[in-house]
């Protein structure tokens, strides 16, 4: 019943690693070229982005039984959805422009729009497109996140956010507060997820036949979980409001909670630099 703390999905992982000693901004940087290039780009980038994203984590230096467990899995989601969207029907086909052809002419044959068939089920070139679309998506905005989240010590991540939403402070924007609040929530994961865990233990200790279950009695121990656990979370979220409370609405900046460390100028000057070039790269072939 402890499959829930042995999946890191959000949880800063101690250890070693240049991924870990590369600088908060970078890495957030890195997310977002994650997040943003796949827009408009053709399915060869969305590849590569895939591909990217599994090399790095390889290379990071994080240990595999880390991911042993959540990548797999997310892996068979998207693939599993990219299949279903390639299934289901797309819609019709963009017509192709009415040209007149000259006389005593043979026409070109009629593009090969379907590109399997069995039964009911087809795949065509604008469902398979549509199915690579949603499964890389998919997989580059949950993995590159947990990435994001499991190199990272949430100190870190809120000191680099707010690093880079320091212009706006000249705005009016409360950025330390804004960082604050982003710790908050970071460490708030943890204890969403223990009280997942506590309650999944609760109803495994009772030894519940669920086959033996109709569905009504099913959904209704569903919604018995599911609002057992909002109010826990709820209580949870109200002892910290109460905690904050007891000492003044007291506050730190994420800067003042931060460890600092020595910074390493090549590590950071090369990835900088490899994010340069994935730009350049995107607005080159980022179509194909």
């Amino acid at each position: 019943m402890d499959w829930l703390r042995q999946l890191p999905i959000g949880q800063y992982v101690a250890g070693r690693g240049w991924l870990r000693q590369l600088d908060p901004r970078l890495k957030f940087l890195w997310s977002l070229a994650f997040l943003l290039t796949p827009i408009l780009a053709g399915p060869l980038w969305r590849l590569a982005l895939v591909a990217l994203l599994l090399l790095l984590t390889f290379c990071s230096g994080i240990a595999w039984r880390i991911w042993q467990r959540s990548l797999p899995t997310l892996l068979a989601l998207c693939v599993a959805i990219a299949l279903l969207a390639a299934l289901l029907p797309s819609g019709p086909e963009r017509p192709l422009p009415l040209q007149s052809p000259p006389e005593n002419s043979l026409l070109p044959p009629p593009p090969a729009w379907v590109l399997l068939q069995v039964g009911p089920l087809k795949v065509t070139k604008r469902s398979a497109e549509l199915g690579l679309n949603t499964g890389t998506l998919l997989f580059t905005l949950m993995h590159s996140a947990n990435l994001l989240l499991v190199s990272t010590a949430p100190e870190e991540l809120a000191w680099g956010m707010s690093a880079l939403m320091q212009p706006l402070e000249s705005f009016g924007v409360p950025v330390q507060k804004l960082g604050f609040q982003l710790l908050l929530a970071l460490r708030f994961v943890p204890l969403v997820q223990e009280e997942l865990q506590n309650l999944l233990r609760g109803v495994a200790t009772r030894a519940l036949n669920l086959r033996q279950l109709g569905w009504k009695q099913l959904l209704a121990l569903v919604l018995a979980v599911a609002e057992r656990l909002l109010a826990n979370i709820l209580l949870r979220a109200e002892q910290g409001a109460d905690a904050l409370m007891a000492r003044s609405e007291l506050w730190r900046a994420p800067s003042a909670l931060r460890v600092p460390r020595v910074p390493l100028i090549w590590l950071d000057g090369l990835g900088l630099s490899a994010l340069l070039m994935l730009l350049a790269l995107r607005m080159r072939f980022g179509g194909f």
